[in-house]
């Protein structure tokens, strides 16, 4: 579905990605973890087109978007869930889902259906709906956030730490409602800094270290090796990429 190949992304003169490679296949979750500064947002950015890099290129469906400006990956069927539960907060809750429909404004009757599907996936939306955003608590802006890039009709979720500053019961809701939109048939690309989490509901999972890809192997693999508990306790391992292998 998407291939982000040897992505060289600068802020200034910093490097921030290094010749980066993923790729992910229709219907996974594909987890992307490592420190604060190691990259990660800044690979969400450039392929929703926020940030353009300087050398590689992005391919989705087939399509290279490298060049494309966020309003047309919108439409191609990229969704981007920002971290820091970014709502309009002087919106009720239903603006803000309908923001995220704002390419699909001609197909009335499936905005409704998505509508529909997002206060099923969270049913608290819907008693909050003529509620304005700013009054909503953090885990329910979380929600905000998520279903209004889910009203875009998403083929690929874009997900960046949709766990930051929950409680942990809220973060369990959170994963378990990823995993129900996976289920619905959405790749995800999920950036976290709750590795095991994020991991443990992966189908691939990446380490990104200062801009470069450290490892990649399935999800249940990584959370199981022994590197991954060493990296998250600051110890330093191999800063070469690594296809780990069960």
């Amino acid at each position: 579905m998407l291939d982000f190949h040897e992505i060289d992304v600068f802020y200034g003169n910093i490097q921030a990605l290094k010749k980066v490679t993923l790729k992910i296949k229709e219907k996974e979750i594909v987890s992307l973890i490592g420190a604060n500064g190691a990259g990660k947002t800044t690979v969400i950015k450039s392929i929703a087109g926020l940030l353009r890099h300087r050398s590689g290129w992005i391919d989705f469906l087939g399509q290279r978007i490298s060049s494309k400006d966020p309003a047309e990956i919108v439409k191609l069927g990229i969704s981007h869930s920002p971290e820091g539960r970014r709502v309009f907060p002087e919106m009720t809750v239903l603006e803000n889902l309908e923001m995220g429909a704002y390419s699909r404004t001609k197909d009335k009757e499936a905005q409704e259906r998505d509508l529909e599907w997002v206060f099923e996936i969270f049913p608290v939306l819907r008693d909050r709906k003529r509620q304005s955003s700013a009054t909503l608590s953090g885990g329910e802006q979380q929600m905000v956030t998520i279903g209004r890039a889910l009203m875009a009709h998403p083929k690929l979720l874009l997900l960046d730490e949709p766990s930051m500053g929950l409680a942990p019961t809220l973060v369990k809701t959170i994963f378990r409602i990823i995993q129900k939109i996976n289920q619905e048939g959405i790749t995800i690309l999920l950036v976290e800094q709750n590795a095991f989490m994020a991991l443990s509901i992966a189908h691939i999972g990446l380490v990104l270290e200062t801009g470069n890809v450290l490892m990649e192997d399935k999800g249940v693999n990584l959370v199981n090796n022994p590197d991954i508990k060493k990296y998250y306790l600051g110890e330093k391992i191999s800063t070469r990429r690594r296809e780990i292998h069960p």
